[in-house]
């Protein structure tokens, strides 16, 4: 694969970024491409291992040596076929997803690993520049109906695949533009919406409807999708963020991160925003709660907007730089990582709790009391316990809770469904991907809980094959999971 010698000769390229006194100027995308000379020698690198642990680190089974093989020797048609083989957003997974094929790399046993994920955005990226992505709609129909709530990467992959298979499929997004949280989780700064709206366009050119501001068990009945479609294909994520019930949360100032991007990026689409329900980070010292990728993507919008001062929390001990030894390959690295965002100023702190929030006397948030911490082994278990007298107060005048998501959201659609949940809260589901609700599917977050965008995308290639399958009888899709 790629030249045999070739990850002795070459050394690990980091990607690149747009210097940062330039980029925290506008909403633009942060990286820089890649020349192509320097992809072909991180091509080159990519070792003939016996057994390639990178097909195990990705969930999309995503055929690596193969494309890095093909964009060595300047193969780069041949490498979005293979690409597009197992992947159907490979742009989306280039972006966003934090590349445990990359964790998995043979190379990382005593070097650094292949740079997968940049090779797998340069291949995606030079076939839309070449003009080879096109619309592939079905030759043959079937004239099954099918409904696919939710269009985030999830159930843009089962709509695309299902719609593919000869399948009449409709997209359902409770928002005003499809999309998810690709739409408005993901700061335009870290994939530019338009990225989203090609692929978005190719699946309407292929057939996918789309129905927009349809918040089914809301404004639209579920008795419509049961009524009207053969199947449905619940892909509505994990939506109900992660609270923090300490004293003074209710406090103006304090709230969830999502509703804090999601608000960013309405703006970036040219939205207006009412003045009553602004909320903005100008001028203010921000603390983000969660050391996530959330979380660094309110570090990144904060300093866009001209924040005063930005901190970050983490109740867990910082990372070490390497692996420890009670982490060896090809687990996933636990190690200390900084995103774009973090270069762009910032100050993080570990080992913290968060103990209250402190009132400005009219019901604004002006501080908040944290207290060091420290993890200790009782019993074979971690816990975490409160150092005393070690409380401290930041200012803070907008706090982002960044905790993670619980679950899907219960009311409305899952509770007048009546389907089954699973002991963690994530929708139940059999091995062909149907709920507890016979014709009712479900795929990604809903069902697996907050997971990565490469799980999203293979659950819902892997739904859609058994929803071919169960309205058919037999199916040809391909199912990673």
């Amino acid at each position: 694969m790629g030249k045999i010698t070739g990850f002795i000769e070459f050394h690990r390229a980091k990607q690149l970024y747009r210097p940062v006194a330039e980029r925290v100027r506008d909403w633009k995308k942060v990286m820089r491409p890649f020349p192509e000379d320097e992809l072909k020698k991180q091509g080159a690198r990519c070792m003939d291992c016996g057994i390639p642990f990178c097909h195990q680190g990705c969930p999309l089974g995503n055929i690596i040596p193969d494309w890095n093989d093909l964009v060595y020797r300047g193969q780069w048609q041949e490498a979005i076929d293979r690409l597009h083989a197992t992947n159907n957003f490979p742009e989306f997974t280039g972006t966003l997803c934090p590349a445990p094929c990359e964790g998995a790399c043979v190379l990382g046993i005593n070097d650094d690993p292949v740079t997968i994920k940049a090779i797998e955005l340069a291949i995606i990226d030079r076939a839309f520049q070449e003009g080879w992505i096109k619309p592939e709609p079905p030759k043959v129909l079937t004239g099954k109906k099918i409904a696919v709530v939710g269009s985030g990467p999830a159930g843009l992959a089962g709509a695309q695949q299902l719609r593919r298979a000869g399948h009449e499929v409709t997209v359902f997004e409770r928002d005003d533009r499809p999309g998810g949280l690709l739409r408005y989780g993901i700061p335009e700064f870290k994939m530019e919406k338009k990225v989203l709206d090609r692929r978005l366009e190719q699946l309407k050119a292929e057939g996918v409807t789309f129905k927009s501001n349809a918040h089914i068990g809301v404004n639209m009945p579920v008795e419509e999708l049961r009524k009207n479609f053969d199947a449905v294909l619940l892909a509505g994520g994990a939506c109900a963020p992660r609270d923090l019930p300490v004293p003074g949360r209710e406090l103006n100032g304090v709230c969830f991160a999502m509703e804090y991007l999601a608000q960013s990026n309405h703006r970036c689409e040219g939205d207006v925003i009412p003045a009553e329900r602004e909320t903005t980070a100008n001028g203010k010292h921000v603390i983000i709660i969660g050391g996530g990728d959330t979380g660094a993507d309110c570090l990144g919008t904060a300093n866009r907007q001209r924040a005063k001062s930005v901190h970050q929390l983490e109740i867990m001990p910082r990372p070490p730089e390497i692996r420890s030894s009670d982490n060896p390959w090809p687990q996933w690295p636990f190690i200390y990582r900084t995103a774009s965002a973090h270069e762009e100023g910032v100050e993080r702190l570990y080992s913290v709790s968060s103990k209250r929030f402190i009132d400005d006397g009219a019901g604004r948030v002006k501080a908040l009391e944290l207290v060091k911490v420290e993890m200790v082994r009782e019993h074979g278990r971690s816990i975490i316990n409160e150092i005393p007298g070690s409380s401290f107060t930041i200012p803070c005048d907008l706090a982002l809770l960044s905790m993670g998501f619980t679950g899907p959201e219960r009311l409305g659609m899952l509770e007048i469904l009546g389907v089954k949940f699973t002991d963690r809260g994530n929708v139940w589901r059999d091995e062909n991907w149907m709920t507890s609700i016979p014709g009712v599917f479900t795929a990604g977050d809903m069902q697996h809980g907050q997971s990565l965008i490469v799980w999203a995308i293979a659950e819902g290639r892997s739904a859609a094959r058994g929803i071919d399958k169960y309205l058919t009888g037999a199916s040809d899709l391909p199912s990673p999971l």
